[in-house]
């Protein structure tokens, strides 16, 4: 107690002390001591940082960039970009802009560029790269005074609006043109968004096939990983100890072996099927590959040992006292479980779903080795779209996308099973 009658808070008296002993003049040396031991720390960890920042953050953030950039016609051909930007949008432009775009192909054909811009188009409309090295061929040995009939006689096409009003939009950077074709959305030619036809709306799909295929394997993940993850935590340690061996060992195989296993494992002739027609439980091989089984089986069995990790971690550390107490107190065994240990798990479910559910947003060697036509995720598409179509916009758009995705359910993971918010019964 204090001469006053109050009571001193037990948490400030160290600091008291601290600053009391310090005020001698020490103060001034404690605190650069400090900020000295932090400067020596940050250095300790900048190369890390580095490396981090070079491998992993500037890669990401170069592809999310890819979505709005639009540099192919804007690069080469910067004359027809200045006359686009000068026209009003109706009709056809002016004969400026025709000789601008003549020279432009004669210059991006020499530097190289056409191909580059001419599979911009194409992404725009399929037939756009002929009609460009058509054009370019064409113009080659030309020097007409007036450029605006003669590439009209070379194709019709452009003398038509939609011709322009493509080049006008590939020539805008930044552009929302990937990010809306992630959606299977375009941009009209009166300037309103609108749906591509039914027959091209592939994406949307993809994504609710993505996050659908996620939640149940985290579900599957779920359900068979917190029944392991009590058992280890409530067996003697040396028993526990032997069967943790058979969650980590599969850390040790390869990914690409353990999906090759199941596609051994699930195939018509393989050892599930041979074994349930050899038992008589069926009388036909039951379709456990290429489809949405195949992908959920591969996957659950990857993603499982996260799940029961990640629950282990916290059951290992929650006291079997409470449970006890709740069953002297007259608790039945069930409801004591439910009310009592089960809350103090959620931690562990928590972080286990979290986890699961990311890495399976972004999986693709199990769906596309174990799964079918119908079944394409929204990596398998990403990776089509770097390695086969070479559009890296649209695949920026894709990963933007998930990353959004990502992000979300991290917040509603932190919503609703937040620590803070977290109470027992």
């Amino acid at each position: 107690m204090t001469r006053s009658g109050a009571t001193m808070n037990p948490s400030l008296q160290p600091t008291a002390t601290i600053d009391a002993g310090l005020r001698g003049g020490n103060l001034h040396a404690w605190r650069r001591a400090r900020r000295k031991a932090a400067v020596q720390a940050l250095l300790l960890a900048l190369p890390l940082l580095v490396f981090l920042l070079a491998t992993f953050v500037a890669p990401i953030a170069s592809l999310l960039a890819r979505s709005v950039q639009n540099p192919e016609v804007r690069g080469s051909m910067p004359q027809l970009t200045a006359a686009l930007r000068a026209w009003d949008g109706s009709g056809v432009p002016g004969e400026a802009a025709f000789a601008a775009l003549a020279q432009g192909l004669r210059q991006s054909a020499e530097s190289g560029d056409l191909g580059n811009v001419a599979r911009r188009m194409n992404f725009y409309q399929p037939e756009f790269r002929s009609l460009l090295m058509k054009t370019a061929r064409e113009t080659r040995s030309q020097t007409p005074d007036v450029w605006k009939p003669t590439l009209i006689g070379i194709d019709p096409r452009w003398g038509e609006h939609e011709t322009w009003r493509l080049l006008q939009r590939a020539a805008v950077s930044p552009t929302p043109d990937y990010l809306l074709n992630a959606v299977d959305a375009q941009v009209s030619p009166d300037g309103s968004v609108t749906s591509v036809p039914a027959d091209s709306a592939i994406y949307r799909a993809a994504f609710v096939r993505t996050i659908q295929v996620s939640a149940v394997v985290t579900l599957l993940c779920l359900l068979l990983g917190y029944p392991v993850a009590y058992l280890l935590a409530t067996l003697p340690a040396k028993q526990s100890n032997r069967l943790m061996l058979f969650v980590i060992v599969p850390f040790w195989t390869s990914l690409l072996v353990r999906t090759t296993a199941w596609y051994v494992l699930l195939q018509p002739g393989g050892v599930i099927n041979t074994a349930l027609l050899r038992f008589g439980i069926v009388h036909h091989p039951v379709p456990l590959i290429f489809n949405r089984t195949g992908v959920l089986i591969g996957m659950t069995h990857i993603l499982l040992p996260y799940m029961i990790l990640a629950i282990y971690s916290v059951m290992k550390s929650v006291s079997p006292v409470y449970v006890r107490a709740a069953q002297s107190l007259g608790a039945h065994p069930v409801t004591a479980f439910v009310r009592v240990y089960i809350p103090q798990t959620l931690p562990g479910v928590g972080a286990g779903c979290f986890l699961v559910f990311v890495l399976a947003l972004g999986y693709y060697i199990t769906p596309a080795l174990l799964g079918g036509a119908g079944d394409e995720m929204i990596s398998q598409l990403i990776a089509m779209q770097t390695n086969e179509q070479l559009n890296w916009g649209l695949a920026g758009a894709l990963s933007c996308y998930l990353v959004i995705f990502t992000a979300i359910f991290y917040f509603v993971f932190n919503r609703l099973v937040g620590i803070d918010r977290l109470r027992f019964g």
